[in-house]
């Protein structure tokens, strides 16, 4: 068994009197990934240096890590995309639909994952299947339910996030994605608000995309994500054809003896210019941390450092969902009635602590660099706020 993960603040170069819960905005960027962006950054200051290979091994040792952390056997499955609504917009032009079929996604999931399917369903019709949480109290429980539910033959493919971005409910991705194997649907997954502080393994659950932005858990550079593509979209046409998508291309010499073929995998789908000298060292170094750590281990970390705080949050009247729908690092506090959330975003600001609104919800959510006192600081503001 590892051992436990202690606090890793000294990687970061966080400000010692605020209290940062807000990863599920943006991670901080690690100290060695800062050195690791500058470095790469300066090598520009005399091109003749910069050689063919570094247009391709950086790239593709960053697939490697990524492969390594979702557990994925070929690297070669894995883009280097610039957002997660290029890469969903990629799969939407790979994905059949039309009258008389359905595409699901989730109520109020990220708009990099919804926009990109009503385009699809307004350019090739069909319907675009919204599924709202249960209003009875049991949106953790019975969410992936209802999901399940409009799940049926017509469907072409399920598209949500691994959590609910906005307050973190966890979904039963497992038994969603079995239902879709059952129908022939295809099966996306945006895991933005997971990978990274959760473990999750592709060749166990074997979605058809699973696409994650670097800048959250990663703790990568924004405009730099990356995106695992299965065999039923490893044929599919690129969203452009940049240079370096094609076979052969380590040969500058030959970049004018024009080839069809493209690289291996999902290598086709890398935006244009993925090589970008200051962005993919620094995302690199970010996950050499988040590997280092392992993503089981980050999660009990946040378990445990917020395990004393619910029952005093609850106390003060704010909902959280219940502990199995609930992600160790990513929650939402919902507010009691009649309370003022004005009033709780000022004793926040007076406590120095830091939290996103995201919906209904007050977003908290804590990673490896937080500490007790950050936590303290949290529930000491909502009593302010509530309290009395």
């Amino acid at each position: 068994m590892s051992q436990p993960l202690a606090c890793q603040r000294d990687r970061f170069s966080l400000p010692d009197d605020f209290h940062y819960l807000n990863c599920a905005y943006m991670g901080p960027l690690p100290r060695v990934a800062e050195r690791a962006g500058i470095e790469g950054l300066r090598a520009k200051r005399f091109p003749q240096a910069i050689v063919p290979d570094d247009f391709f091994r950086p790239a593709d040792e960053l697939r490697a890590r990524f492969a390594r952390l979702i557990g994925a056997a070929d690297p070669d499955r894995v883009a280097t995309v610039p957002a997660v609504s290029y890469a969903v917009s990629t799969i939407t032009r790979n994905t059949a639909t039309g009258p008389g079929r359905n595409i699901v996604i989730v109520h109020e999931q990220f708009p990099a994952n919804v926009y990109p399917w009503r385009r699809l369903v307004g350019e090739k019709g069909g319907e675009l299947r919204v599924v709202r949480p249960p209003r009875d109290g049991t949106r953790g429980a019975r969410w992936s339910e209802r999901i399940l539910d409009h799940i049926d033959a017509s469907t072409d493919a399920v598209a949500m996030g691994t959590v609910h971005w906005t307050d973190g409910t966890r979904f039963d991705v497992a038994a969603i994605r079995e239902r879709t194997r059952d129908v022939g649907a295809a099966f996306i997954l945006d895991g933005t608000q997971s990978v990274g502080a959760a473990p999750i393994d592709v060749g166990t659950l074997d979605p058809d995309a699973l696409v994650v932005a670097g800048y959250k858990w990663l703790l990568g550079p924004y405009s730099l994500s990356l995106a695992y593509f299965g065999e039923r979209y490893l044929d599919g046409i690129p969203l452009e054809e940049p240079w370096h998508s094609r076979r052969g291309s380590e040969n500058f010499a030959g970049l004018v003896e024009y080839v069809d073929d493209y690289q291996p995998g999902a290598i086709r789908f890398d935006v244009g210019q993925r090589s970008n000298f200051a962005l993919i060292p620094a995302l690199s170094a970010s996950l050499d941390l988040v590997l280092e750590w392992g993503p089981e281990r980050v999660a009990a970390y946040c378990t445990a450092l917020m395990d004393g705080a619910f029952a005093r949050l609850r106390a003060l009247g704010l909902s959280v969902e219940d502990r199995a729908w609930r992600s160790p690092h990513l929650f939402g506090l919902g507010l009691p009635g009649g309370a003022s959330l004005d009033r709780l975003k000022a004793a926040l600001q007076r406590h120095r602590v830091g939290v996103s609104f995201r919906g209904s919800s007050v977003r908290v959510s804590p990673y490896a660099y937080n500490t007790a006192s950050d936590v303290e600081a949290l529930v000491s503001a909502c009593e302010e706020a509530l309290g009395g």
